[in-house]
């Protein structure tokens, strides 16, 4: 009887957050994934009706839905391995006793509060623009001519401002994990006469497995709908070149008002999401279970 009443209990304490994920989740997933099955226009909506399939098949016949693929690919894997190989290194030059400790973390983790429509107006006014930007000028210093990035380079600036804004993040979570190293541990490769090189190699990032996981693993959900940086800079161009699979669903949301494709673009994007979580999933728990 008290099992009843304790399973009971538990039933109704979980009550609100089922309630929520229902209302803030599953709802919408369903309401996008009906509209993906519907020919829906707000600007024509007389000519609304099932249309099956076809939403995916002219969503994948896009001339930018490959490219955008290949580009939300490209996007996630180098502000990956920007931001763990830079949150590695800084992680190590911040658990060194410094004077200022506590403010320098505090600047190097600054950036990560930057909303990314900010963020991307820095970059782009300020730093990356070719007239009075900050690489601008470097380059006049060194008698170089100023790189338009966002016109020859779209897609590398976007990860460049992307990799910016998260790597505070992996810093972060690399620290934790780097200052639950036992200092015995340390102190004992250190007396066997073991380098920098080979403490770092056979001791300290065996240590850090864990944290590089759950920073790829959370990385990688966010990265796959970056939107607003690609937005407020390139607006998805020269032509497709920065265009990723989110900005296409907004590009025929938005500005062509084919609500049926953009929501089977969601729908692609969700399992796209799913596929890449569930196997990062599967890699943190055998990472976990070592």
């Amino acid at each position: 009887m008290a099992t009843r009443q304790t399973q009971t209990l538990a039933r109704f304490m979980l009550a609100p957050s089922v309630i929520m994920l229902l209302v803030w989740m599953v709802i919408p997933l369903g309401i996008t994934l009906w509209f993906s099955f519907q020919q829906y226009n707000p600007l024509n909506p007389i000519r609304d009706g099932f249309v099956g399939f076809d939403n995916y098949a002219l969503f994948y016949a896009n001339p930018a839905f490959l490219q955008s693929i290949l580009n939300t690919l490209i996007l996630v894997g180098s502000v990956l391995a920007i931001t763990v190989i830079g949150g590695i290194m800084l992680a190590l030059l911040l658990d060194q006793p410094m004077w200022g400790q506590g403010v320098v973390r505090i600047l190097v983790i600054s950036p990560f509060f930057v909303m990314p429509p900010v963020a991307a107006l820095v970059w782009k006014n300020m730093i990356m623009h070719p007239g009075y930007g900050v690489f601008a000028d470097i380059s006049r210093f060194f008698g170089l001519q100023p790189i338009d990035w966002f016109a020859q380079y779209p897609l590398f600036s976007i990860i460049l401002i992307v990799a910016w804004q998260w790597l505070p993040f992996a810093t972060l979570i690399l620290l934790t994990s780097l200052q639950s190293l036992d200092g015995e541990q340390k102190e004992a490769a250190e007396m066997d006469g073991a380098g920098f090189v080979s403490r770092f190699i056979y001791l300290t990032l065996p240590h850090l497995a864990r944290g590089i996981t759950v920073v790829i693993l959370i990385q990688t959900i966010f990265l796959l709908a970056v939107y607003a940086e690609i937005l407020v800079t390139t607006n998805g161009g020269p032509g497709y070149a920065s265009t990723n699979l989110p900005f296409l669903v907004y590009q025929k949301a938005s500005l062509e008002f084919k609500i049926g494709q953009a929501s089977a673009g969601g729908i692609i994007a969700v399992i796209l999401a799913n596929i890449v979580a569930i196997f990062l999933m599967r890699a943190v728990g055998k990472n976990l279970d070592k």
